[in-house]
């Protein structure tokens, strides 16, 4: 019975702590502070309800836990301000008091309000990418130090010194607990997606480790965007985010067999393509677009996402407009992964010839010096064009790149392909 108690209260902590941290930060006016209390709740739900049992509103139950403990520490402050204050001259401590009902009032009050200044503080750009990611996933995820960890394959107390630190340095920065205003929102909103993208990169394809998913990442990730698509009805980028991980993610049963091997795009069973999702990401990029103004970068890229979604099979795969999607996206955003996929695209719209040529004026782009992906799309496309010796070198060196287990071995094996290929052509 303690066992399925503790997997209620595990539900109801990865429910209810990001709205009870953000309620209690806005109180406190600090994170690091809210977080504890938050935390002082859930020991003492795990104390009393294996013998009390769960309440009816374990949400309501935290919070008011919370609530009394975050009295308790204001009163304790407000009467050392007092004796400071007493030194200097008499006051009536009854001007002090904390009023419990506008506390309640208070930490009650707007709570969509409350999750929207949450996001926007665990993004602040005060803090590093890494710092920013980790305490998304702590404050907002409700994830473990230890989760986190083992997600990005780092030690646990690295993961903790960045939490630990990026909680000191909102502090000391005096970062305050608000959702910003202005041209500020436009810059904070892109780091808080950006964010939210990255967590989910991370789960859809794994940069390291021995699994080439973790679905556990992508559904935090899912759900860290659609709180915000709420939060943010009037924000085209915010449902173009949601639109991109909801069709990306409707593939992910399709993505690896049954040894956990992945399968390319092309070669996937779009019977085993989550519909569901998919209708969720075509509505989320509807709403989108008809927000009206040029389509932001994932925006655009759930358009050429809800490309691959729409086609019933691969030889159905409008290539022509997903190589202007591309073009568009390169526009918008310059870079040579963009052109990279750019290539891929142009490569299936109007041959492989054409998508080599654009390939091969990247290659002594800087940053793709260690990019697996560009010799693995090279090798690719001289595979199509029957130079196997080429790209089974292209898929070896690709190979020496990749963190990932699953992925070594799959550019390992196309390499392989490509030598028993050339085999006969070199003997005739």
């Amino acid at each position: 019975m303690t066992s399925e108690i503790d997997r209620a209260i595990d539900a109801v902590w990865r429910i209810e702590s990001a709205r009870l941290i953000a309620g209690l930060a806005r109180i406190v006016r600090d994170v690091g502070l809210a977080e504890e209390l938050a935390q002082d709740a859930l020991v003492a739900a795990l104390e009393q309800w294996p013998d009390s049992g769960i309440p009816e509103k374990p949400g309501a139950w935290l919070m008011g836990t919370a609530k009394h403990r975050a009295i308790d520490l204001l009163r304790r402050r407000k009467r050392l301000e007092l004796k400071y204050e007493e030194m200097g001259h008499e006051l009536l401590g009854a001007q002090h008091e904390i009023d419990e009902r506008q506390f309640d009032a208070a930490i009650d009050d707007e709570p969509g309000d409350d999750l929207l200044r949450l996001i926007f503080t665990a993004c602040h750009p005060v803090l590093s990418t890494e710092a920013r990611v980790a305490l998304t996933l702590r404050l907002l995820g409700g994830l473990t130090t230890d989760e986190i960890a083992r997600a990005f394959l780092v030690s646990e107390p690295a993961v903790a010194q960045r939490i630990v630190r990026a909680k000191r340095a909102l502090a000391e920065a005096h970062v305050p607990f608000e959702v910003p205003g202005g041209a500020e929102l436009a810059a904070r909103l892109s780091s808080v997606l950006d964010v939210i993208y990255l967590v989910f990169n991370e789960g859809y394809a794994a940069t390291a480790g021995d699994d080439w998913l973790r679905p556990a990442l992508c559904e935090d990730a899912l759900r860290l965007g659609r709180i915000l698509a709420e939060l943010t009805p009037r924000e085209p980028e915010v449902h173009g985010l949601v639109a991109l991980m909801e069709l990306q993610a409707s593939r992910s049963r399709a993505r690896v067999d049954r040894s956990g091997d992945p399968i390319l795009l092309l070669d996937q069973d779009r019977g085993r393509w989550d519909q569901l999702l998919i209708r969720r990401g075509l509505a989320a990029l509807g709403r989108a677009e008809q927000l009206g103004g040029t389509l932001g970068p994932f925006a655009l890229q759930a358009a050429i996402a809800a490309c691959h979604a729409r086609a019933h099979t691969a030889a159905e795969t409008d290539w022509a407009r997903i190589a202007a999607l591309y073009h568009a996206l390169a526009q918008l955003t310059p870079s040579p992964v963009v052109e990279l996929n750019r290539a891929v695209a142009l490569s299936m719209a109007v041959g492989p010839a054409v998508g080599l040529e654009l390939v091969d004026s990247l290659t002594s782009e800087p940053s793709l010096e260690n990019y697996q992906y560009l010799p693995s799309v090279r090798g690719d496309l001289l595979a199509k064009l029957d130079r196997f010796d080429e790209a089974r070198l292209e898929f070896e060196r690709a190979a020496t790149l990749t963190r990932n287990a699953r992925q070594r071995k799959l550019l390992l094996d196309r390499a392989a392909a490509c030598a028993r290929e050339a085999a006969p052509a070199r003997s005739s």
